[in-house]
């Protein structure tokens, strides 16, 4: 079958598509019995994407800001909805829950079935004020259960999102745990550690718990002043951050936003991969974190704390270790045993890569993924308005611990 021949699916995503979403557009590149075309309200200065499968509503100009921003309030994209149906999609898969509602309009007037994958603060961001949270987040709150009532089927990136989506009375026959996958041949272990650094990966905001891992490298490097903290990644709490580590550490360095070539290569040469991530005042936790899961590829042992479904991907005393959340203390204690010892960096590297493996392959869940996408395509054929009752007969729970 031709790449033009294979059935195509729309990946939806409101802004196409940010540096720290790699996994999106890795997960659409690994797929083979379909082909992806990318859609969504904009282009962002982030990842590169095939321009002849792009589709957006807004080129920038005041007309497209128009175009967008009535496709938000009411749901219609007519320019959008015309280039779509020309190329006879079978499947509208949305990533994130306010981008799933966003799409279900545009997957109706397509006349295909909709699939929305939850990755995090989606399902968990729930004690937003008005305020605080994008009115994208506060809509989708508000409209959810309407997602809920017209997806066809709900995508969890690890059994914590899963319960938190039933939780919210998702019925628990749309909703399966499906993880993400590593292409674990370009994430494996190289040139391998050359100094001791610990590294960070992730955006700077609150939920990530950069400024706990800056108080445990505090203590980490009164015992081993050599050791270098290595942070990457962008947000908004990056100013405070970086005032803390000029107080307390060092040695440490702030890289900003960088590709995935140059991830790769600090976790590489890294002894230590760590994201303390924590519960925030709103509710967000970590979904499952794919980057743990990259670092443990590279045979590095994580260290973070016990918090959302990190624990899905990270086995402490195994492949890690994970302390009680915001105990910074403990986490400094892990890190310090770690960089002490060696064989016990290597015996933790080789179980992860192993985990890794049999679970977050990106080619075997990519594969799973598609098999999860024909079944919601005949389903829809069978049953075209599809009941609770009768959709866990025909989609499988795709999951594997």
């Amino acid at each position: 079958m031709t790449k033009s021949a294979k059935p195509k699916v729309v990946i939806f995503c409101d802004h196409l598509l940010y540096l720290s979403e790699t996994f999106i557009r890795a997960q659409a590149q690994a797929l083979q019995q379909f082909a992806p075309v990318y859609a969504g309200s904009r282009r962002v200065c982030g990842l590169d994407l095939p321009e002849a499968s792009t589709h957006i509503i807004s080129d920038g100009s005041f007309g497209g800001r128009v175009s967008e921003a009535v496709f938000k309030l009411f749901g219609s994209a007519p320019a959008l909805a015309r280039k779509l149906h020309a190329l006879r999609p079978v499947l509208m898969h949305a990533h994130f829950g306010p981008d799933g509602l966003r799409a279900l309009p545009l997957s109706q007037r397509l006349g295909v079935p909709l699939i929305v994958t939850f990755h995090g603060s989606d399902a968990t961001a729930l004690n937003t004020r008005r305020h605080e949270a994008p009115w994208g987040h506060r809509r989708y709150q508000a409209k959810k259960h309407v997602l809920e009532r017209n997806g066809r089927l709900f995508i969890a990136v690890s059994d914590f999102i899963r319960k938190k989506l039933l939780e919210q009375n998702f019925s628990a026959d749309k909703v399966l745990v499906h993880y993400i996958g590593v292409d674990t041949a370009r994430f494996a272990p190289d040139q391998g550690e050359d100094k001791p650094v610990v590294l960070f990966v992730s955006r700077l905001v609150e939920r990530k718990g950069a400024d706990f891992l800056i108080r445990a490298m505090a203590e980490v490097q009164k015992e081993n002043s050599s050791v270098e903290l290595v942070l990457i990644g962008d947000g908004p709490l990056r100013g405070d951050l970086e005032r803390q580590a000029r107080k307390s550490l060092r040695r440490y360095r702030f890289l900003g936003a960088q590709s995935s070539d140059v991830v790769r290569g600090w976790m590489d040469r890294a002894s230590v991969f760590s994201v303390p991530s924590v519960k925030t005042r709103t509710g967000e936790e970590e979904a499952l974190g794919i980057v743990f899961a990259e670092a443990q590829a590279m045979e590095k042992p994580v260290v973070s704390f016990l918090s959302g479904g990190i624990s899905e991907v990270v086995r402490h005393g195994e492949t890690g270790f994970l302390s009680p959340e915001r105990d910074w203390q403990g986490l400094a204690q892990h890190l310090s045993m770690l960089l002490r010892n060696a064989d016990l960096r290597r015996r933790f590297g080789v179980a992860g890569r192993q985990r890794v493996l049999k679970l977050f392959d990106l080619n075997t869940q990519t594969s799973a993924l598609e098999s999860i996408y024909q079944s919601a395509i005949d389903s829809a054929m069978r049953v075209p308005s599809l009941s609770h009752d009768n959709f866990s007969a025909t989609v499988p729970v795709c999951k594997s611990l």
